[in-house]
Formats: structure tokens, C-alpha cells, sequence
């Protein structure tokens, strides 16, 4: 079977993307599935978080979205077995303003993966926070696309704005992208206004929201300092555990047919 191509998105900052990509690439690698993860997020945290050496690298999503490199000479190998990487560097921020003037500028992601159809069973694209052209590409190259959202009081802000992407995106330039689910993360049920948001966003978008609630958790949050991900520096903490539901989740979920999203 082709590989899924997942990408990770939301344009506001800080709602746990990027620890999402990397600890979910995680449990599904350990489930035994060969996994691609594509850093498209300019900051670059994503190949932090593997561990890996962004100085010196010869190739990257940079190079890649820019036909300089084949995905074969980009894609590094991690720690974990069976995944792997297309790493980011700052240079990456430099194409949302090279790409505008370029041919199929919104299709060179999509063109540059297709020879990953047949060699992982997922490709997990980190998004920047944003909704430029890098992540137009994302949307564009991908089949399914999941949405972490923070546990917070703005939880819901501009997540109307994001769907309305999805679905321009879906109508004229990917028209196989579906909405697999809005993943809450930095949950704490401690916290009376956490537990508010998630009975809100609960009820306004029903069945799209998983089940796992991903919490707030230190030992996810120490991880990236020491080049790891969750999964591998601490296994049992609160926080791995949730994605390695959050695995079965998905899994899950991939063998339903799609359903059709509700605005927010």
C-alpha cells in the first residue's frame, strides 16, 4: 500500500506540533512501521528533537522543496529504527519567498515525496505555524492532515481559519486530504479551564477530536534537551504513554472512512 502522508498543522505556535510529530513517528516506528518524518518548520525543532547535528548537514527539506536534492540524498537516519528524517535548517525560511515566483509552486513537496509512496507505510510532515506556502505545500502533498490544539482559553481561535484552508486546499489543489482528528495536547486535569475547553471542543466538533488527551507533562517537555525523543528518554512518563495510545488511535482511525469535517 502507498504510505500515508500525514501533515501536522495549526498556525498558531506553541500547541505541541512539533513534540506530537516526533513522539508519534516514534510509537509507530516501534509498532514496527517504516516511518519518514519531513521537518518543514523553518525553526528546525523537530530535527532537535531526533538528536541530529542541523551544522554541516549537506542536504535538507530546504534543498528538497528546491530540486537541489533528491528525497534519497536528503533523508537521514535517527536513533529510533525504522524512522527517518528529512531534516530543517534555517535556509527553509528563506523559500516562501523563492517559491512564489517558481512553476508548480505548490505541488514541489508533493513531487519531491512521491518516491516515498512505496518505501515507508507513513510520512509524518512537521508544518511551520503558519499558513504560507510551506504549509500549503504540506497540505498539498499529504492524504491526511492532523491538528493539535492546546488546551487553552484561545484554544479555538483561528482554528475556523485553518479549516477554511483545508477546505480551499481540498477543492482546488488535493482533493484526497481529509481531516484525521484535532488532537488536544497539554492537557491538565488539575485545571479547571483544561477540562472546560475539552467538554467545549468536545461538543462543537464531536467525533474529530480523539480520544487521547496528550498532558502536560516534564519529562516530554526535558526530552528535546537531550536529543531524544519522549519515547526513548523516558518511556513510562505520562506524556509517552499518551502517544503511544495515540498510535493505536490513529492506526484506528486510517481504517475508517473519512467523515465529513464541521466547521468551528
Amino acid at each position: 500500500m502507498p504510505a500515508r502522508i500525514i501533515a501536522l498543522s495549526n498556525q498558531k505556535g506553541g500547541v505541541g506540533k512539533t513534540t506530537t510529530a516526533v513522539n508519534l513517528a516514534t510509537a509507530m516506528a516501534a509498532c514496527g512501521h517504516r516511518v519518514l518524518v519531513v521537518d518543514f518548520d523553518p525553526q528546525g525543532n523537530t530535527t532537535t528533537g531526533f538528536g541530529i547535528d542541523k551544522r554541516g548537514l549537506a542536504h535538507s527539506s530546504y534543498s528538497l522543496v528546491m530540486n537541489e536534492s533528491s528525497l534519497e540524498d536528503s533523508i537521514v537516519p535517527t536513533q529510533v529504527p525504522g524512522l527517518s528524517i528529512v531534516p530543517s535548517t534555517i535556509h527553509l525560511s528563506g523559500a516562501e519567498v523563492e517559491l512564489v515566483p517558481a512553476m508548480a509552486r505548490e505541488t514541489r513537496l508533493k513531487e519531491a515525496l512521491a518516491e516515498a509512496q512505496n518505501a515507508f507505510d507513513y510520512v509524518f510532515i512537521d508544518c511551520p505555524p503558519s499558513l504560507g506556502l510551506l504549509t500549503i505545500n504540506a497540505l498539498v502533498a499529504s492524504t491526511d492532515v492532523l491538528i493539535p490544539l492546546q488546551c487553552e482559553f484561545f484554544a479555538m481561535e483561528g482554528l475556523s481559519q485553518l479549516f477554511k484552508t483545508l477546505e480551499l486546499v481540498k477543492k482546488n489543489l488535493n482533493p484526497r486530504l481529509e481531516i484525521l482528528g484535532v488532537l488536544l495536547t497539554m492537557y491538565d486535569k488539575r485545571n479547571n479551564l483544561a477540562n472546560q475547553v475539552v467538554h467545549d471542543v468536545r461538543q462543537h466538533l464531536g467525533h474529530q477530536v480523539f480520544d487521547v488527551l496528550i498532558p502536560r507533562n516534564v519529562r516530554l517537555s526535558e526530552a528535546p534537551s537531550h536529543g531524544a525523543p519522549g519515547l526513548i528518554y523516558d518511556v513510562k512518563s505520562a506524556g509517552s504513554q499518551a502517544y503511544i495510545r495515540l498510535a493505536a488511535e490513529l492506526i484506528q482511525r486510517l481504517s475508517q472512512p473519512a467523515a465529513t469535517p464541521r466547521a468551528a
